[in-house]
């Protein structure tokens, strides 16, 4: 019988460190739930398909061809068999990907994969509504979060460490507004499972958190 770890919360909490950390010292599979839609965004940009046009997304998404690998245990995310891992972190995917999430048809189609994931391995899976929709029944439900301010520094902080140009207001500015868009969507918008255990990370490290979810985990067993 598998075991589920869902860790949910707003843009910039930490929750993909975490959840590869805690994965990496279970011995769970990661799986990136954030990329998988990044990967779509990138799909449906280089199409040059406009982000409210929704129809055209169900369409083209049908076309899409998106799966993981793992690589010296690191996942990997291929977009039509092309490793596009490296270009998921830009601002122009996390918007799309942000943008496309209320979409049903792309919904469908990679929580389908996402739930097919989970049926057969122990996995973390991270997002903005595995723990109310993806995986309801999942062992163990994370809502990670913290202030605006601080998800803005640690975007800024890891954008200017890889060399790029970036504006700290504007970051800020960014996380607000999909936050807003995360939470008011039509489709499993954002929000707190009502089992899930609350970690605000604005005052605690990425080591500090793991080491928590890693001791709600042994208490399951």
């Amino acid at each position: 019988m598998s075991i589920s770890i869902a860790i949910d919360g707003p843009a910039g909490a930490g929750k993909s460190t975490v959840a590869r950390t805690v994965a990496g010292r279970l011995g769970y599979i990661y799986v990136d739930t954030g990329a998988m839609y990044r990967a779509m965004g990138l799909f449906f940009v280089r199409k040059g398909i406009d982000p409210a046009d929704w129809e055209a997304m169900g369409e083209a998404c049908k076309e899409a061809d998106i799966s993981i690998v793992y690589q010296d245990g690191e996942q990997q995310v291929l977009l039509g068999g092309e490793n596009v891992t490296g270009l998921l972190r830009t601002e122009e995917a996390g918007k799309m990907a942000s943008a496309i999430s209320g979409c049903a048809a792309v919904r469908e189609k990679l929580v389908d994969l996402q739930r097919k994931l989970a049926a057969s391995e122990n996995v973390v899976m991270d997002g903005r509504d595995i723990g109310t929709v993806v995986l309801p029944e999942a062992d163990l439900k994370i809502y990670l979060t913290a202030s605006t301010k601080t998800r803005a520094k640690r975007r800024f902080l890891e954008l200017t460490e890889k060399g790029i140009p970036c504006n700290i207001k504007e970051i800020e500015k960014d996380i607000e507004e999909r936050d807003y868009q995360d939470m008011h969507r039509e489709i499993s918008p954002l929000r707190r499972a009502e089992d899930a255990v609350l970690l605000d990370s604005s005052d605690m490290t990425a080591e500090e958190v793991t080491a928590r979810i890693l001791e709600l985990h042994e208490e399951l067993n």
